[in-house]
């Protein structure tokens, strides 16, 4: 019996995957067999990524997630070098914080482009190349994974832009789920909460973190690794039956008072 888990020989895009959970989630993507491509604004940061992981099935590429010339690279390079591509996750993104009343527009419309409508130009590039499978009569053509936030469905303080941009992806999920669903693909959120990470340090400091920690059942921020099996899950036939979803990984911070 074919393990439903398993990802092998299959092609998978991870955005924002050089540090933090992005590289956990390209980790674990290579170790369930899928080959995958780890996207990246910083070449740097690809560059020492992938020298660590050394791994055959691993490809980067260099883009802005924000500009569509270079996501349409990134999708037909994906396909130059693998032959195909069945899936996606939707994980760049950026923090800029202040105080809503204090926030400069440029500051606002930043995140807003990287976080939200790089999402979206990333979700139609790959989810194109998904339809056109379905159109040919493949009945698996794939699946994509957007990485919301908790910000997205509580709201969060001092970061107004990204917890609206988060929000945003929760829309944009369960309409291109709607939208895509008679092609047979899915289209997932995952709400991470705090997890230990490099963006996560500006609230390291002992005043927010125990403020955070006070809001956790679990009573401990995540980490990285913790939270790649739960997103590779939407890509599996596993979730074959799944769709417009969004899967909490926050140590129960969505339900705290």
């Amino acid at each position: 019996m074919t393990d439903p888990f398993q990802l092998q020989d299959r092609t998978y895009i991870v955005t924002g995957g050089a540090q933090g959970v992005g590289y956990a989630l390209v980790e674990f993507g290579l170790s369930r067999g899928a080959n995958v491509v780890m996207v990246d604004i910083n070449p740097a940061q690809l560059d020492d990524a992938a020298a660590h992981l050394d791994h055959p099935r691993l490809m980067t590429f260099t883009a802005d997630v924000a500009v569509e010339a270079n996501v349409e690279a990134m999708v037909e390079s994906t396909i130059a070098r693998f032959g195909d591509v069945h899936g996606l996750i939707n994980n760049a993104g950026i923090v800029r914080a202040a105080m809503a009343q204090e926030m400069a527009l440029a500051t606002w419309q930043k995140v807003i482009d990287v976080n939200l409508t790089g999402a979206f130009l990333c979700l139609c590039a790959v989810g194109r190349r998904l339809i056109e499978k379905a159109e040919r009569g493949d009945p698996n053509p794939g699946r994509i994974v957007n990485i919301s936030s908790d910000a997205g469905r509580r709201g969060t303080i001092g970061q107004i832009n990204y917890g609206a941009a988060k929000s945003g992806v929760l829309g944009l999920t369960m309409s291109a789920a709607r939208e895509w669903a008679r092609h047979g693909i899915t289209v997932n959120s995952i709400c991470y909460g705090v997890v230990e990470t490099p963006m996560t340090d500006t609230i390291r400091n002992e005043k927010f973190r125990d403020r955070y920690l006070r809001q956790i059942p679990l009573g401990r921020f995540s980490d990285a690794a913790e939270v790649a099996p739960a997103t590779w899950f939407f890509l599996t036939d596993a979730a074959s039956y799944i769709t417009g979803q969004h899967l909490s990984v926050d140590g129960g911070f969505h339900i705290a008072a």
